[in-house]
């Protein structure tokens, strides 16, 4: 009998898996172990891995389409061998989509069903770039709707791809990930617009410039972007925020790192202001524990460990990697795990165990140019730390007026765990170890 694998549960909060593409197809021979296909989550892109030997008999979603936890993504067994989708957990059919007066390239994208439950048939694990593109399917024609997947028309506009000289390759002539990464390798010239000035640019542009800021359009909300929008609605409508900010004398730690820095420079080592948040406030958490909590309802859990999560803003979104025990962790330990998993989480292949479990955020805009703002709580933590740019500016030291170096913090908590006094503390605590930074380094 044939094994019927199906979209399996990858995180609390994961409903629907998008089929970005399959590595094997319809009448290979796989072994467990082999990867299938690539799977994009509400947090990462993955490998979906077999866990039979036999053959790949029936592919039942297709590429760029969205599907339902516990929903028949494949079945493999003995060659030769007749199996059909079960009706009640076929993939969800594509969505269609309403034509626009200024169209141009519009996401299509399967509605996502209800979750059928979890299976644990197969897994998922980090991708590797190694299968080649399905051959291309014949030019659309001018004026033609364009039908591409939503990991595509994401991946197309970031990298900048005019979509009307891609030529699909998936079902129908659908433009699915691997065209887009083709026509990036191979830029053609984008066509010459009818009408209008030419387009502005963010580093200065043509100043003045007419005509619409870009062509009207729709897209299907993506599964991250859907997860972000749950959540964070949950969070400001069910969770009671109180705001406490802080300046902090960033001198000290603007020299202590940069001495760091040009002292290790040839040992690869360079520290951000961003590792000192996180390991200062994994040292602030240990000195005002009952902030590293979570509201369960009927209880309130307080950990015993120090998981600072750091926010990492994504194209469609944003991701929270986890520095885990950075209380227990150097300064030194602390930098490189942030910036193994800032870049894992760029490139969209963090596992579960590195986005989930956290019991501390810390966001920092600070890098572009922000003061300070109101971070929103990323359940089930209890607070949020929002971190604004260090500011030069007149201070008073000493009786005297000098221009130095500030940060403000802003903590965002959950009042029905933390008191005002509480998130005092912990402010007071974490400005206490930053404006001496050399703790740090104990």
């Amino acid at each position: 009998m044939a094994n019927i694998i199906e979209m399996p549960k990858l995180s609390d909060t994961m409903t629907v898996g998008t089929l970005v593409k399959w590595l094997k197809k319809e009448g290979d021979v796989v072994k467990s172990g082999d990867n299938l296909a690539e799977v994009e989550t509400d947090k990462a892109t993955m490998e979906l891995e077999c866990f039979f030997d036999g053959t790949l008999l029936k592919i039942f979603a297709e590429a760029g389409s969205q599907v339902a936890l516990g929903a028949p993504l494949c079945a493999v067994g003995k060659a030769g061998e007749t199996v059909e989708a079960p009706a009640s957990t076929a993939p969800a059919p594509a969505a269609k989509e309403e034509p626009k007066k200024e169209a141009s390239a519009k996401a299509e994208a399967a509605p996502a069903p209800a979750a059928s439950g979890e299976k644990k048939e197969a897994e998922l694990k980090k991708p590797s770039a190694d299968t080649a593109p399905a051959p291309s399917a014949p030019a659309r024609a001018e004026g033609e709707r364009v039908k591409i997947s939503p990991l595509a028309k994401k991946l197309a506009d970031e990298k900048g791809i005019d979509l009307s000289s891609v030529t699909g390759s998936g079902p129908g002539g659908r433009i699915v990930r691997a065209d887009i990464e083709a026509a990036a390798k191979n830029p053609k010239p984008a066509a010459s617009a009818k009408s209008g000035a030419p387009a502005a640019s963010f580093s200065g542009g043509t100043v003045g410039a007419k005509g619409p800021i870009q062509d009207e359009r729709t897209v299907t909300v993506s599964t991250m972007r859907g997860v972000i929008g749950k959540r964070l609605l949950e969070s400001k409508t069910t969770i009671p925020h109180f705001y406490l900010e802080i300046e902090v004398d960033a001198e000290p730690l603007m020299a202590l790192r940069e001495q760091l820095n040009k002292g290790l420079e040839k040992a690869g080592v360079k520290l951000s202001v961003n590792d000192f948040i996180l390991k200062g406030s994994a040292e602030a958490l240990r000195r005002v524990p009952d902030v590293n909590a979570a509201w369960e309802g009927t209880q309130i859990r307080y950990f015993g460990s120090a998981h600072v999560s750091f926010a990492v803003a994504l194209p469609d979104g944003l991701i929270t990697p986890v520095v885990r025990d950075a209380h227990d962790k150097s300064i030194f330990q602390v930098s490189s795990e942030a910036k193994s998993l800032g870049k894992l989480a760029k490139d969209k292949k963090l596992k579960p165990d590195q986005f989930t479990g956290g019991t501390f955020c810390v966001s920092n805009l600070g890098m572009m140019g922000i003061p300070k703002f109101f971070p929103i709580i990323n359940p089930p933590n209890a607070a949020i730390l929002g971190v604004g740019t260090t500011v030069t500016k007149p201070v008073v030291k000493n009786g005297q007026i000098v221009i130095g170096q500030t940060l403000t913090l802003t903590l965002s908590a959950d009042h029905r765990v933390v008191d005002g006094a509480v998130g005092a503390q912990f402010l007071a605590a974490l400005k206490a170890v930053l404006e001496s930074p050399a703790l740090l380094l104990v």
